[in-house]
């Protein structure tokens, strides 16, 4: 195959220099906006990328396309073993770009202070809630102990800014929000409201049932100060940001569904079986795999891995009526 240009750049005009490596599909939480109680059909080892076949995908994307920044997600990256030494030898590549995970925590503890050990600048840790009742609730676990363990070793180790993810569904959480943002502005977490999407494998997201962007506002706008920073500080990052009663504290919202920032997207998705996805609701996926264990060079995947990106289509289509929720699930994608 030829190049079809510099970079990871797609028909709009946007360059993608932000990885979301997916480590595994499984899980340790049974989070209810995510996945059923039993978990779901797990991919077959045969069909995960190796250690060393993740490495050569990452190597291909920093030194060939442009990449500066990865991420490893899952399911939950700290179940797959060899996550330190991956980390390790991402960030020993050249250029060496900045590495974060996206975890539940749940481990965190046990491996922080080897992953920073290994180069990891810092975490995302998932936690919708700091209320035991609800906590079990939401995840079907009773392990909220373990998580707040993980958030404190994580900044012990310097892999900071922790930032803190949290989902708020109606009738379950939403009303805790305030009390969330309290609990991270007092450890100096950088809290993070995401809005519910479409990715839930049970397929029973709807609009309605959804906290919006401005439902989260107006719960912390009656207990905080809300001062919103400028578009040059979010850049293009998917949250907008408030300094909380006149700062250095923040709090940032994600509203993929209800303020889409499509325009600005510069991330590409490599999932646990080696497919790229140019989008995280996109239903199409281009195979690395394949031609990886079949012998291809560096320079046909980076080929191939452009071609892919230049297909991202303008915005993810959720207004769209003929939106279409994709096969897989976000534990099947990654974050």
């Amino acid at each position: 195959m030829q190049p079809v240009g510099r970079g990871l750049r797609d028909g709009f005009g946007r360059v993608a220099t932000d990885l979301r490596v997916s480590l595994t599909d499984k899980c340790n939480l049974r989070c209810t906006y995510c996945m059923p109680a039993e978990g779901l059909d797990w991919l077959s080892k045969t069909n995960l990328l190796t250690d060393d076949e993740v490495v050569r995908l990452v190597k291909v994307a920093v030194e060939q396309l442009g990449v500066d920044e990865v991420r490893f997600t899952g399911g939950e990256p700290l179940v797959r073993r060899g996550i330190v030494d991956i980390v390790a030898r991402t960030t020993a590549l050249q250029p060496s770009p900045r590495t974060s995970l996206t975890t539940n925590g749940l481990g965190l503890a046990r491996i922080a202070g080897a992953l920073a050990a290994a180069g990891l600048h810092r975490v995302n840790v998932s936690l919708d809630t700091v209320d035991p009742v609800t906590f079990v609730e939401l995840t079907l676990r009773d392990r909220l102990p373990d998580v707040i363990e993980g958030l404190a070793a994580a900044a012990a180790a310097g892999l900071v800014p922790v930032k803190v993810n949290a989902v708020l569904m109606r009738g379950v959480n939403d009303h805790q929000a305030p009390d969330l943002l309290a609990w991270c502005l007092e450890r100096d977490y950088e809290l993070r409201f995401i809005e519910q999407m479409p990715l839930d494998a049970q397929h029973g997201w709807t609009r309605a049932g959804m906290i919006t962007a401005d439902e989260i506002l107006d719960r912390l706008s009656a207990c905080f100060r809300l001062e919103p920073e400028g578009a040059e500080v979010r850049g293009s990052a998917p949250a907008e940001t408030w300094l909380v009663d006149g700062g250095p504290g923040r709090v940032g919202v994600i509203a993929s569904v209800t303020r889409p920032f499509c325009g600005d997207c510069d991330r590409v998705r490599l999932t646990a079986d080696g497919q790229v996805r140019n989008c995280l609701f996109a239903r199409e996926e281009s195979d690395l795999r394949a031609p990886l264990r079949a012998g291809a060079s560096d320079e046909d995947l980076a080929a191939r891995w452009r071609a892919a990106v230049l297909g991202k289509k303008a915005g993810h289509g959720i207004d769209d009526p003929t939106f279409l929720q994709p096969q897989r699930s976000m534990s099947a994608i990654g974050g």
